[in-house]
């Protein structure tokens, strides 16, 4: 999901991003009888002004408004491994807001733990995107998989992520930041070149994107909202080798009336990298078992030794883990906008342009940490779309 951490550090590389299409303003030599020429790519970079197609922000395109829980744990995630009676369990639950961006690293560390249990089979609880990775990672390891899971994509929380590369959103509180920072930096570096590996692939699982933060020219009349959220750690600085740095436009430069900075970010077309997942896995010969688990006990009739954990939330009722803090999050989806290939992240508001649907979310809003209510609040998002709306209004049209 997006999140208010991410509008603090809108300089960073993890801020808001989008493909943006330069336009050219280079001016053509005129060659009488001859064809107009497209200008080179290269002149349309050079003329700084973008053309950004306006996202038709209407509260009657809204596809559906979604919800879910984001497990926050103030140490971070809980990898390890864990007996149960027969069972060897390991746990890879509790990336808060950061679930997409560290599955490949997280899941890499859970099944090695696993692999040191010395089974050949492995049962995987969970069928979101720590679950998926898990059990991937465990088949290209030579072991046979089973994935169970009482809900499959497109029903599961991972689905109704934001889709963007956020690797330290809500990942910890700041007390833990250092002593978890090494293990944080080896998953966030794992899962940047696995998804590195897959630009380009049939249906755009993972691409990058351009994006504009909007900056505020009216600080004097903001007024300061009260976090009630604890101080999240900031691990950026970290890898901030990685990927492209943000840019400070001049007004004049984009169709928008205030200067902004321009980000480019990983985003995630979570359907279609889903299904991916998904496909790849039952290709290798992966099965998938739809079943409830509501006592640890349960696990013990499962056929396979070792277990990975990938539950996400739901580890909080499954194991009694009370450690873990749901964080609400939602969005409105649009129709699509093929055309809308940047994000936008202004005061109080972001725009994915996922392929799926324009993803519109609320930012810095209260009374979302410790709420696992999943009840929708159309009202706030049809006011974030009317918020995108008016913003659209003031672009100069190109």
């Amino acid at each position: 999901m997006q999140r208010r951490q991410f509008l603090r550090h809108a300089g960073t590389m993890l801020a808001l991003a989008s493909t943006a299409t330069l336009a050219g303003c280079a001016r053509q030599a005129i060659v009488p009888n001859a064809k107009p020429t497209v200008p080179p790519r290269a002149a349309q970079l050079a003329s700084g002004v973008a053309e950004l197609a306006p996202v038709r922000a209407e509260v009657d395109r809204i596809t559906g408004v979604y919800v879910c829980t984001r497990p926050f744990r103030a140490a971070g995630p809980r990898i390890e491994l864990e007996k149960f009676g027969n069972k060897a369990v390991v746990h890879n639950y509790g990336h808060g807001g950061s679930g997409w961006s560290l599955s490949w690293g997280s899941s890499t560390l859970a099944v090695r733990m696993a692999q040191a249990t010395g089974v050949r089979e492995l049962g995987v609880i969970g069928c979101g995107a720590l679950g998926l990775t898990s059990a991937l990672l465990a088949q290209r390891a030579g072991m046979s998989v089973r994935i169970y899971a009482k809900a499959l994509p497109p029903d599961v929380f991972s689905m109704r992520a934001t889709g963007l590369w956020t690797p330290d959103s809500r990942i910890c509180d700041a007390q833990h930041a250092a002593e978890f920072g090494d293990r944080w930096e080896t998953m966030a570096r794992t899962s940047y070149a696995m998804y590195q590996s897959m630009l380009g692939l049939p249906g755009d699982p993972i691409e990058w994107i351009d994006g504009y933060h909007l900056l505020d020219t009216t600080q004097g009349q903001q007024k300061d909202t009260v976090s009630d959220e604890p101080e999240y750690g900031d691990l950026s600085d970290r890898i901030s080798d990685l990927g492209p740095q943000s840019v400070t436009l001049p007004v004049g430069s984009t169709p928008f009336p205030q200067p902004a900075r321009r980000f480019s970010i990983m985003m995630f077309n979570i359907t279609s990298y889903a299904r991916m997942l998904i496909s790849d896995f039952q290709l290798a010969g992966g099965k998938i078992i739809v079943r409830e688990f509501n006592h640890p006990r349960e696990l013990q009739a499962l056929p396979e030794h070792t277990l990975i954990n990938a539950t996400g939330y739901g580890a909080r009722a499954l194991f009694n883990d009370e450690s873990i803090i749901p964080v609400r999050g939602q969005t409105a989806r649009l129709i699509p906008q093929p055309e809308v290939n940047y994000a936008l992240n202004a005061r109080g508001l972001s725009m994915v342009p996922r392929r799926d649907g324009v993803l519109v979310q609320v930012m810095g809003d209260t009374g979302n940490f410790n709420n696992s209510d999943l009840t929708p609040n159309r009202a706030a998002s049809e006011a974030a779309v009317r918020q995108l709306a008016d913003i659209m209004a003031t672009m100069r049209s190109t």
